[in-house]
């Protein structure tokens, strides 16, 4: 697809990233078929396509309008698009520099940008995040059950192995999940620490930066990038073998970071080498002799697991976890359209709720049918979203396991 990008735009960075982008695409159409606002909505505007043609318009010098922001605003995202193109059209780093344009000429609203505001300054910070959960469960049972349901109960993590193994990995601490499902990285250490490697968390890492960076603070979230580069860089340099994130959506943004600060003279080269060592758990732990782990498959029952869009379509890992489960013994329920998003996509619950509470309707409709006893997913947002829907406890995959290595040592 051709651009004329217009004189004012040809220095100006987004402008020029998303005309290569868009070069690629050949309207072909194939991306509507598979996108949940279009399927949702009906309006091509809320499909890639469309969205590829708004943002070619503001590349030509036309005046994008609140429209235009609100049709970028809803795509949700989740590359279910990248997976369906069939010219490697990179879509979701598109939406990304058509926001940025978009907001740079198109002012939103007091609400909105206070909104935004708050939620930046409390979301990617786990130390300020964890205070506010603690007295949400306080008064949670006197609240409506709107609000009840989106503040988890408290799990215990349980105890974190001491770093005993020659081989050592990296864990993104991250910020939401640290404060509010601490088990999952405990729990993933000590499935790890029984194959004999020890993770290590470092204290002064923190939030990905995905939460900035899709609200259009770019700055900011190439700060928290290079506070976690720096975090582990002694750790790299000492030999750790990979950077494990047990948040799908995150690892998206992690493994994303060689090309966040590819022109950043400093940190180019850290940023790449990040890249190569980001890892989902899954694509560490598949490869592990898992033999002499026994989780207690026979009785769990029936697993449904969501595979996160991060996962299977940012990450392009589609099915690898479902296979590795399944090694293990555990019963996995089939359910339509498990490709499609279940809506939380980050903040997208909080800004778009209508939309992601049908997206998460939908799915949850396909799950239930499943009739499964255990629903596990590989991602936070995913995780408290479908629990807060469904009123049903849902876990990271990791557990399973480790409750497997428990039952066993207490055997």
């Amino acid at each position: 697809m051709d651009t004329q990008l217009a004189p004012e735009l040809a220095n100006n960075k987004h402008a020029l990233a998303a005309e290569a982008v868009i070069s690629k695409c050949v309207h072909c159409g194939f991306c509507l078929a598979t996108c949940p606002t279009y399927n949702l909505l009906g309006d091509e505007l809320d499909s890639p396509r469309g969205r590829i043609y708004l943002v070619k318009q503001v590349l030509e010098g036309h005046e994008p309008t609140a429209s235009t922001q609100l049709h970028l605003d809803r795509c949700l995202t989740c590359r279910n698009c990248e997976t369906t193109c069939p010219s490697g059209v990179q879509y979701g780093h598109l939406i990304d520099h058509g926001r940025a344009l978009v907001e740079e000429r198109v002012p939103r609203g007091l609400v909105e940008r206070l909104k935004r505001k708050a939620l930046l300054l409390v979301l990617p910070y786990q130390q300020r995040l964890a205070p506010l959960l603690g007295l949400g469960r306080l008064v949670r049972p006197v609240l409506p059950s709107s609000l009840k349901a989106g503040i988890p109960q408290a799990v215990p993590a349980g105890v974190w192995p001491d770093a005993r193994h020659t081989r050592r990995m990296l864990v993104l601490d991250g910020c939401a999940q640290a404060a509010m499902t601490p088990q999952t990285n405990a729990a993933t250490a000590r499935v790890l620490d029984a194959l004999g490697i020890s993770l290590i968390s470092k204290p002064s890492s923190g939030c990905c930066g995905a939460i900035h960076h899709h609200l259009n603070e770019q700055d900011n979230a190439k700060a928290f990038v290079k506070r976690n580069i720096d975090a582990w860089w002694p750790d790299i340099e000492a030999g750790a073998e990979a950077i494990i994130v047990t948040a799908s959506g995150c690892g998206v943004m992690v493994k994303d970071y060689g090309h966040l600060l590819a022109d950043d003279p400093a940190y180019a080269e850290k940023a790449a080498r990040v890249t190569e060592l980001a890892k989902d758990l899954i694509e560490v732990i598949h490869r592990e002799d898992v033999s002499g782990l026994v989780p207690a498959a026979s009785s769990v029952g029936k697993v449904a697991f969501h595979p996160p869009c991060t996962l299977q379509h940012g990450q392009k890992l589609p099915q690898v976890t479902e296979a590795f489960l399944r090694k293990l013994g555990f019963t996995l329920t089939a359910f339509n359209d498990s490709h499609t998003c279940c809506g939380s996509a980050g903040t997208y619950s909080i800004f778009q709720p209508k939309l992601s509470h049908q997206l998460r309707d939908n799915k949850l409709g396909h799950i239930l049918q499943s009739e499964p006893d255990v629903i596990v997913t590989a991602n936070i947002g995913c995780q408290l979203h479908l629990q807060a829907g469904s009123g049903r406890l849902v876990r990271h995959w990791v557990e399973l396991l480790d409750d497997g290595l428990r039952n066993t040592s207490s055997a």
